[in-house]
């Protein structure tokens, strides 16, 4: 996991990978097919043990501020608070690997789609009347948000500054009231 966020899908080649996970090529291909099946597994080992805990956040219990604020912390804590690498290998890799596989770009997609859908619950839950149409909108602006934290953090960007953007996504996707 760690090889592909740091190097990139493209650059992170088999011997880099057997090397750092200290397995033979052929027990590497004979585990996970091939270096898809690899990333692919990388990227399941990621949401498991990294981005899950932030997402763990939007429960939809009715205090989508609450909640929201702290999937962004959450978010962003985990995008800056390892160095090497920054961000987050959906956001950055993932997302850069979909444009010539198509089973990567199908996961991104559900990735994308699952977070979209644990936003909308989210705000749903505290705005209940408000349309459908709106309320998938908040949601998508919210999920672009949180990746463009990813990218900003691997770019260098300070925790501080992304506090301050979330802060603001918060304050815009919610400014009807105290509830998104």
């Amino acid at each position: 996991m760690r090889c592909f966020w740091a190097q990139g899908y493209t650059r992170a080649s088999i011997e880099d990978l057997s090397r750092q996970m200290q397995m033979p090529r052929a027990s590497l291909y004979a585990t996970y097919g091939d270096k898809d099946g690899l990333f692919l597994a990388a990227i399941a080992h990621y949401v498991e043990s990294r981005s899950g805990t932030a997402i763990a956040h939007l429960t939809g219990q009715g205090d989508a501020v609450a909640e929201v604020s702290a999937f962004l912390s959450a978010m962003i804590d985990m995008v800056t608070s390892d160095p090497a690498p920054p961000g987050c290998l959906i956001a950055c890799v993932l997302s850069e690997a979909a444009t010539a596989h198509s089973s990567f770009k199908a996961a991104l997609a559900a990735r994308t789609e699952g977070l979209e859908h644990r936003l909308y619950a989210t705000v749903h839950a505290a705005s209940p009347m408000e349309s459908k149409d709106d309320l998938y909108a908040k949601a998508g602006l919210l999920a672009a948000t949180a990746r463009g934290i990813s990218v900003s953090a691997r770019a260098g960007v300070d925790a501080g500054t992304l506090r301050k953007t979330a802060e603001m996504a918060v304050r815009l996707t919610c400014a009807r009231a105290q509830n998104c």
